[in-house]
Protein backbone atom coordinates (compact mmCIF):
# COMPACT_ATOMS: atom_id res chain seq x y z
CA UNK A 1 0.00 0.00 0.00
CA UNK A 2 1.03 3.62 -0.45
CA UNK A 3 1.09 6.70 1.67
CA UNK A 4 -2.72 6.84 1.33
CA UNK A 5 -3.36 3.60 3.18
CA UNK A 6 -3.92 3.26 6.90
CA UNK A 7 -2.96 0.13 8.78
CA UNK A 8 -6.20 0.04 10.79
CA UNK A 9 -9.62 0.80 9.27
CA UNK A 10 -11.22 3.75 11.02
CA UNK A 11 -15.02 4.02 10.68
CA UNK A 12 -16.14 7.56 9.92
CA UNK A 13 -19.84 6.91 9.41
CA UNK A 14 -22.23 9.74 10.18
CA UNK A 15 -25.91 10.44 9.57
CA UNK A 16 -25.54 12.59 6.45
CA UNK A 17 -26.79 10.72 3.36
CA UNK A 18 -24.48 11.27 0.42
CA UNK A 19 -26.49 9.05 -1.94
CA UNK A 20 -30.21 8.32 -1.79
CA UNK A 21 -32.32 5.98 -3.88
CA UNK A 22 -36.05 6.55 -3.43
CA UNK A 23 -38.55 3.96 -4.71
CA UNK A 24 -36.42 3.12 -7.74
CA UNK A 25 -38.32 0.89 -10.17
CA UNK A 26 -36.93 -0.46 -13.43
CA UNK A 27 -39.04 -2.29 -15.98
CA UNK A 28 -37.96 -3.83 -19.25
CA UNK A 29 -41.19 -4.43 -21.15
CA UNK A 30 -43.16 -6.84 -19.01
CA UNK A 31 -40.20 -7.66 -16.74
CA UNK A 32 -39.83 -5.75 -13.48
CA UNK A 33 -36.12 -5.87 -12.60
CA UNK A 34 -36.40 -3.48 -9.64
CA UNK A 35 -39.46 -2.53 -7.61
CA UNK A 36 -39.54 0.38 -5.15
CA UNK A 37 -35.91 0.02 -4.05
CA UNK A 38 -34.91 2.65 -1.49
CA UNK A 39 -31.76 3.11 0.58
CA UNK A 40 -29.51 5.81 2.00
CA UNK A 41 -25.71 5.79 1.90
CA UNK A 42 -24.03 7.81 4.64
CA UNK A 43 -20.78 9.72 4.39
CA UNK A 44 -17.92 7.32 5.04
CA UNK A 45 -20.17 4.26 5.04
CA UNK A 46 -19.65 0.89 3.37
CA UNK A 47 -22.84 -0.86 2.28
CA UNK A 48 -23.02 -4.40 0.95
CA UNK A 49 -25.56 -5.47 -1.65
CA UNK A 50 -26.24 -9.20 -1.82
CA UNK A 51 -28.87 -11.47 -3.30
CA UNK A 52 -29.34 -14.40 -5.67
CA UNK A 53 -28.40 -14.16 -9.34
CA UNK A 54 -30.99 -12.11 -11.17
CA UNK A 55 -32.04 -10.22 -8.05
CA UNK A 56 -31.41 -6.83 -9.72
CA UNK A 57 -28.12 -5.83 -8.09
CA UNK A 58 -26.26 -4.72 -11.23
CA UNK A 59 -29.45 -3.17 -12.59
CA UNK A 60 -29.56 -1.01 -9.47
CA UNK A 61 -25.94 0.07 -10.07
CA UNK A 62 -26.88 0.97 -13.65
CA UNK A 63 -29.71 3.15 -12.33
CA UNK A 64 -27.46 4.82 -9.76
CA UNK A 65 -24.87 5.73 -12.40
CA UNK A 66 -27.20 7.01 -15.12
CA UNK A 67 -26.66 4.07 -17.46
CA UNK A 68 -30.36 3.26 -17.07
CA UNK A 69 -33.15 5.78 -16.54
CA UNK A 70 -35.45 4.31 -13.88
CA UNK A 71 -39.04 3.74 -14.91
CA UNK A 72 -39.97 5.55 -11.70
CA UNK A 73 -38.27 6.75 -8.54
CA UNK A 74 -35.30 9.03 -8.03
CA UNK A 75 -31.58 8.91 -7.30
CA UNK A 76 -30.03 11.90 -5.54
CA UNK A 77 -26.60 12.89 -4.33
CA UNK A 78 -26.46 15.22 -1.34
CA UNK A 79 -30.11 16.06 -1.96
CA UNK A 80 -29.80 16.92 -5.66
CA UNK A 81 -31.16 14.59 -8.34
CA UNK A 82 -28.47 12.91 -10.42
CA UNK A 83 -28.66 13.35 -14.20
CA UNK A 84 -29.47 10.38 -16.43
CA UNK A 85 -26.09 10.62 -18.11
CA UNK A 86 -23.13 8.44 -17.00
CA UNK A 87 -20.50 11.08 -17.85
CA UNK A 88 -22.30 13.77 -15.86
CA UNK A 89 -22.88 11.37 -12.95
CA UNK A 90 -19.13 10.71 -12.90
CA UNK A 91 -18.49 14.45 -12.87
CA UNK A 92 -20.82 14.73 -9.86
CA UNK A 93 -18.65 12.24 -7.97
CA UNK A 94 -20.02 8.72 -8.50
CA UNK A 95 -17.63 6.12 -9.94
CA UNK A 96 -17.97 2.39 -10.50
CA UNK A 97 -16.30 -0.82 -11.53
CA UNK A 98 -17.98 -3.60 -13.48
CA UNK A 99 -18.80 -7.23 -12.91
CA UNK A 100 -16.91 -8.04 -16.12
CA UNK A 101 -13.62 -6.14 -16.20
CA UNK A 102 -13.74 -3.25 -18.68
CA UNK A 103 -10.17 -2.11 -19.04
CA UNK A 104 -8.53 -0.95 -22.26
CA UNK A 105 -6.44 -4.07 -22.88
CA UNK A 106 -4.01 -2.51 -25.37
CA UNK A 107 -3.24 0.43 -23.08
CA UNK A 108 -0.73 0.34 -20.24
CA UNK A 109 -1.79 0.42 -16.61
CA UNK A 110 -0.75 4.08 -16.46
CA UNK A 111 -2.75 4.96 -19.56
CA UNK A 112 -5.87 3.23 -18.20
CA UNK A 113 -5.75 5.35 -15.05
CA UNK A 114 -5.08 8.51 -17.08
CA UNK A 115 -8.30 7.82 -19.01
CA UNK A 116 -10.20 7.97 -15.72
CA UNK A 117 -8.40 11.17 -14.81
CA UNK A 118 -9.59 12.89 -17.98
CA UNK A 119 -12.92 13.88 -16.38
CA UNK A 120 -11.03 16.17 -13.95
CA UNK A 121 -8.72 17.76 -16.54
CA UNK A 122 -10.18 21.12 -17.55
CA UNK A 123 -8.43 22.56 -20.59
CA UNK A 124 -9.51 24.93 -23.32
CA UNK A 125 -9.31 23.74 -26.94
CA UNK A 126 -6.65 26.37 -27.64
CA UNK A 127 -4.50 25.27 -24.70
CA UNK A 128 -4.77 21.65 -25.79
CA UNK A 129 -3.88 22.53 -29.37
CA UNK A 130 -0.88 24.70 -28.52
CA UNK A 131 0.34 22.66 -25.54
CA UNK A 132 0.70 25.84 -23.55
CA UNK A 133 1.68 26.18 -19.87
CA UNK A 134 -1.80 25.36 -18.60
CA UNK A 135 -1.90 22.18 -20.70
CA UNK A 136 1.55 21.06 -19.53
CA UNK A 137 0.68 21.77 -15.91
CA UNK A 138 -2.55 19.77 -16.19
CA UNK A 139 -0.74 16.85 -17.82
CA UNK A 140 1.92 16.85 -15.12
CA UNK A 141 -0.69 16.89 -12.35
CA UNK A 142 -2.56 14.01 -13.99
CA UNK A 143 0.64 11.97 -14.30
CA UNK A 144 1.48 12.61 -10.64
CA UNK A 145 -2.01 11.63 -9.50
CA UNK A 146 -1.89 8.50 -11.64
CA UNK A 147 1.42 7.42 -10.13
CA UNK A 148 0.03 7.86 -6.62
CA UNK A 149 -3.08 5.83 -7.42
CA UNK A 150 -1.07 2.99 -8.94
CA UNK A 151 1.03 2.96 -5.76
CA UNK A 152 -2.14 3.04 -3.66
CA UNK A 153 -3.48 -0.15 -5.23
CA UNK A 154 -0.05 -1.80 -5.30
CA UNK A 155 0.58 -1.65 -9.05
CA UNK A 156 3.49 0.77 -9.39
CA UNK A 157 5.74 -1.91 -10.85
CA UNK A 158 3.17 -2.56 -13.60
CA UNK A 159 2.85 1.06 -14.70
CA UNK A 160 4.17 0.39 -18.22
CA UNK A 161 2.61 -3.08 -18.58
CA UNK A 162 -0.28 -3.58 -20.99
CA UNK A 163 -3.52 -4.15 -19.08
CA UNK A 164 -4.18 -7.42 -20.90
CA UNK A 165 -0.89 -8.84 -19.59
CA UNK A 166 -1.68 -8.24 -15.93
CA UNK A 167 -2.80 -11.10 -13.67
CA UNK A 168 -6.54 -11.21 -13.08
CA UNK A 169 -6.43 -9.83 -9.54
CA UNK A 170 -4.21 -6.95 -10.66
CA UNK A 171 -6.67 -6.11 -13.44
CA UNK A 172 -9.37 -5.82 -10.79
CA UNK A 173 -7.19 -3.42 -8.78
CA UNK A 174 -6.35 -1.43 -11.90
CA UNK A 175 -10.05 -0.93 -12.59
CA UNK A 176 -10.45 0.39 -9.03
CA UNK A 177 -7.52 2.78 -9.55
CA UNK A 178 -9.11 4.06 -12.76
CA UNK A 179 -12.40 4.69 -10.91
CA UNK A 180 -10.55 6.52 -8.12
CA UNK A 181 -8.86 8.72 -10.72
CA UNK A 182 -12.21 10.49 -11.19
CA UNK A 183 -12.00 11.72 -7.57
CA UNK A 184 -15.32 10.14 -6.52
CA UNK A 185 -17.24 10.74 -3.32
CA UNK A 186 -19.10 7.46 -3.91
CA UNK A 187 -17.55 4.28 -5.31
CA UNK A 188 -19.70 1.39 -6.54
CA UNK A 189 -17.87 -1.94 -6.76
CA UNK A 190 -19.53 -4.77 -8.70
CA UNK A 191 -18.12 -8.12 -7.49
CA UNK A 192 -14.57 -6.84 -6.87
CA UNK A 193 -13.34 -10.21 -5.55
CA UNK A 194 -14.89 -12.48 -8.19
CA UNK A 195 -12.37 -15.13 -9.20
CA UNK A 196 -9.86 -14.19 -6.50
CA UNK A 197 -8.15 -16.51 -4.06
CA UNK A 198 -8.30 -15.99 -0.29
CA UNK A 199 -5.14 -13.87 -0.15
CA UNK A 200 -6.29 -11.59 -2.98
CA UNK A 201 -9.74 -11.28 -1.40
CA UNK A 202 -8.26 -10.17 1.92
CA UNK A 203 -6.03 -7.64 0.13
CA UNK A 204 -9.13 -6.25 -1.59
CA UNK A 205 -10.96 -5.98 1.73
CA UNK A 206 -8.07 -3.95 3.17
CA UNK A 207 -7.98 -1.81 0.03
CA UNK A 208 -11.67 -0.95 0.41
CA UNK A 209 -11.09 0.02 4.05
CA UNK A 210 -8.26 2.28 2.87
CA UNK A 211 -10.53 3.81 0.22
CA UNK A 212 -13.16 4.50 2.89
CA UNK A 213 -10.47 6.12 5.02
CA UNK A 214 -9.85 8.57 2.16
CA UNK A 215 -13.41 9.81 2.69
CA UNK A 216 -15.07 7.80 -0.09
CA UNK A 217 -18.40 6.08 0.61
CA UNK A 218 -18.64 2.60 -0.90
CA UNK A 219 -21.37 0.24 -2.10
CA UNK A 220 -20.24 -3.32 -2.85
CA UNK A 221 -22.01 -6.10 -4.76
CA UNK A 222 -20.54 -9.46 -3.83
CA UNK A 223 -21.57 -13.11 -3.64
CA UNK A 224 -18.92 -13.90 -1.03
CA UNK A 225 -20.98 -13.38 2.13
CA UNK A 226 -18.00 -13.80 4.45
CA UNK A 227 -16.35 -10.91 2.62
CA UNK A 228 -19.48 -8.76 2.87
CA UNK A 229 -20.22 -9.52 6.52
CA UNK A 230 -16.66 -8.67 7.61
CA UNK A 231 -16.45 -5.52 5.47
CA UNK A 232 -19.72 -3.61 5.58
CA UNK A 233 -21.47 -1.34 8.06
CA UNK A 234 -24.86 -2.31 6.63
CA UNK A 235 -26.10 -4.94 4.21
CA UNK A 236 -29.08 -4.87 1.82
CA UNK A 237 -30.54 -8.10 0.50
CA UNK A 238 -32.26 -7.92 -2.87
CA UNK A 239 -34.61 -10.72 -3.92
CA UNK A 240 -36.60 -10.54 -7.15
CA UNK A 241 -35.84 -6.84 -7.50
CA UNK A 242 -37.01 -5.83 -4.02
CA UNK A 243 -35.25 -5.10 -0.74
CA UNK A 244 -35.95 -8.10 1.45
CA UNK A 245 -33.86 -7.11 4.46
CA UNK A 246 -31.64 -4.20 5.43
CA UNK A 247 -29.52 -4.11 8.57
CA UNK A 248 -26.16 -4.75 10.18
CA UNK A 249 -24.23 -7.83 9.06
CA UNK A 250 -25.30 -9.69 12.21
CA UNK A 251 -28.97 -8.75 11.72
CA UNK A 252 -28.95 -9.81 8.08
CA UNK A 253 -27.00 -13.01 8.63
CA UNK A 254 -29.47 -14.24 11.25
CA UNK A 255 -32.69 -13.12 9.59
CA UNK A 256 -34.82 -16.19 8.75
CA UNK A 257 -36.04 -14.56 5.52
CA UNK A 258 -32.46 -14.22 4.30
CA UNK A 259 -31.68 -17.76 5.33
CA UNK A 260 -34.63 -19.03 3.32
CA UNK A 261 -34.25 -16.79 0.28
CA UNK A 262 -30.50 -16.52 -0.09
CA UNK A 263 -28.19 -18.34 2.27
CA UNK A 264 -30.08 -21.62 2.12
CA UNK A 265 -29.17 -22.95 5.56
CA UNK A 266 -30.13 -22.40 9.22
CA UNK A 267 -28.45 -19.35 10.83
CA UNK A 268 -26.20 -21.46 13.07
CA UNK A 269 -25.02 -23.47 10.07
CA UNK A 270 -24.46 -20.26 8.11
CA UNK A 271 -22.30 -18.92 10.94
CA UNK A 272 -20.26 -22.12 10.90
CA UNK A 273 -19.83 -21.89 7.14
CA UNK A 274 -18.77 -18.26 7.34
CA UNK A 275 -16.14 -19.04 9.98
CA UNK A 276 -14.88 -21.86 7.75
CA UNK A 277 -14.91 -19.54 4.72
CA UNK A 278 -17.34 -21.74 2.79
CA UNK A 279 -20.01 -19.19 1.81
Amino acid sequence: MSEFAQTTPTPVVNDVPILAADAVTMRFGGLTALKDVSFLLGEGEIIGLIGPNGAGKTTLFNCLTGLYSPTSGTVAMRGDALPQDPARVTERGVARTFQNIRLFPSMTAEENVLVGRHVRMKQSPLSSLLHGPRFRRSEAEAAERTAKLLAFVGLSRFSDELARNLPYGDQRRLEIARALATDPSVLLLDEPTAGMNAQETEATRQLIFAIRDLGVSVVVIEHDTKFIFTLCDRVLVLVQGQVLVEGTPDEVRGDPRVVEAYLGAPPDEVDAQIHRGET
